[in-house]
């Protein structure tokens, strides 16, 4: 008989012939992908009825943004499960495995569970008598309403995908709406300006229930406003670069200090901008209090402490020293080469190598331009990502070369290859450093150079084999 990631595996691949089964789309214009996209909402709904609204009455917080959703998604759970809430969680994307985007009590959904769960998905699609035919997308929400009704959860975190007026997860109705931040990303289907962005952020922020805005540029914040008036929506804004003062960065924690109260907070992720996602997070945690969730401080303090996301500023163990970053789009970029002197630090002679990929929809100038600085040798790679298209490592290595940069290029098309071309010339100097960074895609496909997929699958965590830290 199969041993359990077999058929995981096996199960995977059927729910990912959702994809296949798709018709691909002849229209992209704008238009046409909001129609197609409020079509799939609607379809999602009539599924949702179909098997019994799973999840309907489970209480949820729903967080959006450019950047940091995930890290607030991750830090809130957190705290959520130390003040003794049974807490289930959705993000997205996954960086190794499906069931990373499926967590509860800070563990990823076991693999009998998710076998059996999208099995039982793939079933009732068979028998739901819909004229049009349920996407990849559309199961993937379906499943997290399933999972959360499964594992008897008191609250669900549910992370945005993209966007968010239009994002499948917002057909549910949240007991608090989070938007961390608005900035230049997925232009093709979201807009080219910050304004047109913000109007899709804006739309999880729903009639009647509590928000929270961290967004403070000029252009995004009156459509937050905009929005929360012409629903009726009571809205809080928070500017955390006015909040906070960060006090410390190190390769594993961040230190801040709330100006207002002197309140000092350590979360366990690496980063000048995780002290902005984790105001966010004390933020929504105190207004969720009002609404009568029993946080206390000591809640708080533990949650974030033990919060931690796989793929973001994650220094990997043994050397040469590799750290791991997701950041995809040029405002991530640029808070991450912020830090990179305290993240990535090199003494001497030490260069720091950076292995570059990026997905083809990214305009990698604007990255280039912001890890110049920090880089002295570029290795350019192209993630493998299934159904996306990936810019070409030799359109990394132009871009890098209009950008100014004049230090040595290599080009290594397959992402592990240019892992291995990395450490080798790294072994060289003890002081040099690796930094792998562009796409969480790209992420995902090195990250098994130290973390099995198969053994994620079974310990149902992204940190196999690794001492456990809490329940997160």
């Amino acid at each position: 008989m199969p041993d359990v990631a077999e058929r995981y595996q096996k199960t995977v691949e059927r729910l990912d012939g959702l994809i296949a089964a798709t018709p691909p789309s002849t229209d992209a214009s704008r238009e046409a992908v909001r129609l197609r996209a409020s079509g799939r909402m609607s379809r999602l709904r009539r599924f949702l009825d179909h098997l019994g609204r799973p999840a309907a009455n489970v209480p949820k917080v729903h967080i959006g943004g450019t950047s940091g959703k995930g890290s607030t998604t991750t830090a809130l759970a957190a705290i959520l499960t130390a003040a003794g809430y049974r807490t289930g969680v959705h993000t997205s994307p996954y960086l190794q495995a499906p069931s990373e985007k499926l967590q509860w009590d800070g563990t990823l959904i076991e693999a009998e569970r998710f076998i059996r769960l999208v099995s039982h998905l793939l079933d009732e699609l068979e028998r739901f008598a819909d004229a049009d035919h349920i996407t990849y997308g559309e199961a993937w929400i379906a499943l997290v309403m399933l999972f959360l009704e499964d594992v008897k959860a008191d609250i669900g975190v549910i992370e945005v995908g993209a966007g968010g007026r239009f994002d499948l997860t917002n057909i549910i109705t949240p007991e608090l709406s989070i938007i961390t931040s608005v900035g230049i990303d997925h232009t093709t289907t979201l807009g080219d300006t910050i304004a047109e962005i913000a109007w899709h952020k804006a739309g999880i922020i729903k009639a009647g229930r509590p928000a929270l805005s961290a967004v403070q540029h000029p252009d995004a914040r009156p459509l937050m406003l905009e929005e929360a008036a012409g629903v009726g929506a009571v809205l809080t804004e928070i500017d955390p670069d006015q909040d906070i003062e960060v006090t410390g960065v190190t390769d594993r924690s961040t230190q801040w200090v709330e100006r207002g109260t002197g309140q000092e907070w350590t979360i366990g992720m690496a980063g000048r901008f995780q002290a902005r996602n984790g105001h966010t997070v004390i933020a929504a945690t105190r207004m969720l209090a009002d609404l009568g969730w029993r946080i206390d401080g000591a809640a708080r303090e533990q949650g974030l402490a033990l919060a931690r996301l796989p793929g973001r500023a994650e220094l990997m163990p043994g050397t040469p020293r590799t750290m791991l970053d997701g950041a995809h789009n040029a405002q991530k970029i640029a808070a991450l080469a912020e830090d990179i002197p305290a993240l990535l630090p090199t003494n001497g002679d030490g260069r720091r190598i950076v292995v570059l990929g990026a997905l083809e929809s990214k305009h990698v100038h604007e990255m280039v331009m912001s890890l110049m600085p920090h880089m002295d040798v570029l290795v350019a790679t192209a993630p493998r990502v299934f159904a996306k298209e990936s810019k070409t490592a030799e359109a990394l290595v132009g871009a890098a070369r209009e950008a100014g940069f004049t230090g040595p290029m290599h080009v290594e098309h397959e992402p592990g290859a240019a892992l291995e071309y990395a450490h080798r010339l790294a072994q060289t100097n003890d002081e040099d450093a690796v930094l792998v960074t562009g796409s969480l895609y790209l992420v995902g496909n090195i990250r098994s150079h130290w973390y099995a997929v198969t053994d994620v699958i079974k310990q149902h965590t992204s940190w196999p084999g690794s001492e456990p830290v809490g329940r997160w």
